[in-house]
């Protein structure tokens, strides 16, 4: 299986990859590779769990049931578009029927940078500083770490706005041992160790090594405690830094009036409307019966065609970008709920 770098024109050729903006979809080409399959190797199987967006680029896939083949996508065709397979676990055995090349990407990366871009009216670029290094693979892998999936993706875009960049030297102190707890931080440049003093070691025991893109400070912020370790810049680099009130805000937002499949279904049959924020390729390619389609990115230009005594159930494939729909929708009175686990939950 070999591997080479893609450019955006390849990944506009398929949906929802062709909604993203500019240097969003420069920044994801930036983290996909087009991989390749010999004649009749398997890309997964059936039972499968692990959350990948695979698309085909060139070549002839083969769908499995069992041992008979109950479809195909071919690079280049109209079903090659969309993402082959999508629900997890896996329904069907994927293999290469000839030479195929394809595209894989982190299912929960694509949703989270899908849903940051529809909440957002700029482009990740206008984040960063001119002079900083390591672009936006900061930003990235803040955004796939499993805190930060926990966030309500209506608070995302706060966080990232109100987050100042700070510049250290190498051999600086970011935050000491027993200081008050201010800021919560991440690492966008250089690398810093992280220590914590001793009654029998006063220069401290090294107990992590920090990378970009990875987070600190924050369990003084959440407990009311005192710094428990010291952290030093091991080389010059920068920080991306929130204050606690910012932090404590933004994470204890109330949470949104997340429903169950069996909830959601009796709602729609008292006379509530499912309303789908997914883009209009993906809406076409599945939907549920009866269901409502305003993408993300259009709601508050929207929002006036519908009714604010209709109970409505956002949803979208996995529940990121309804959240955020439906919290719109409830900053502005409406009776919005958010599909817990996404569309997939549902038999259609």
């Amino acid at each position: 299986m070999t591997a080479e770098r893609l450019d955006t024109q390849l990944l506009k050729r398929f949906s929802p990859l062709d909604g993203l903006k500019r240097d969003n979809l420069a920044a994801l080409a930036r983290k996909v590779q087009i991989r390749e399959l010999s004649p009749s190797q398997v890309l997964f199987k059936e039972g499968d769990s692990e959350k990948r967006t695979i698309y085909v680029v060139s070549g002839t896939l083969e769908l499995m049931d069992d041992t008979q083949v109950v479809d195909t996508v071919e690079g280049g065709t109209d079903s090659a578009r969309s993402p082959v397979a999508p629900n997890f676990p896996r329904r069907v055995t994927a293999r290469a029927k000839d030479r195929v090349q394809y595209l894989s990407i982190d299912s929960d990366l694509l949703d989270v940078m899908l849903t940051w871009d529809q909440t957002g009216s700029y482009e990740v670029s206008e984040l960063q500083s001119s002079d900083e290094v390591g672009g936006d693979d900061w930003m990235t892998m803040l955004l796939q770490t499993k805190a930060f999936h926990k966030i309500p993706p209506a608070n995302i875009q706060a966080i990232f706005m109100r987050m100042q960049q700070i510049n250290y030297k190498s051999g600086d102190v970011i935050l000491k041992q027993g200081a008050e707890g201010d800021y919560f931080y991440v690492l966008t440049r250089g690398s810093c160790i992280v220590t914590r003093e001793t009654p029998l070691n006063k220069d401290g025991i090294k107990l992590a090594e920090l990378k970009v893109g990875e987070t600190f400070g924050e369990e003084a912020l959440i407990s009311d405690a005192k710094r428990n370790a010291t952290v030093t810049m091991t080389s010059d680099g920068s920080v991306m830094r929130l204050g606690k009130d910012d932090f404590k805000k933004l994470l204890n937002e109330p949470m949104l009036d997340w429903v169950e499949r069996e909830a959601a279904e009796k709602i729609i049959a008292a006379g509530g409307k499912w309303l789908d924020v997914r883009l209009p390729s993906e809406f076409e390619t599945n939907h549920l019966d009866g269901a409502l389609n305003i993408p993300l990115y259009f709601i508050r230009l929207k929002i006036s065609t519908l009714d604010p005594k209709t109970p409505y159930v956002v949803c979208c494939d996995t529940g990121r970008r309804s959240s955020a729909g439906a919290y719109i929708l409830s900053e502005r009175g409406f009776n919005a709920h958010v599909l817990k686990g996404g569309i997939s939950n549902i038999k259609r």
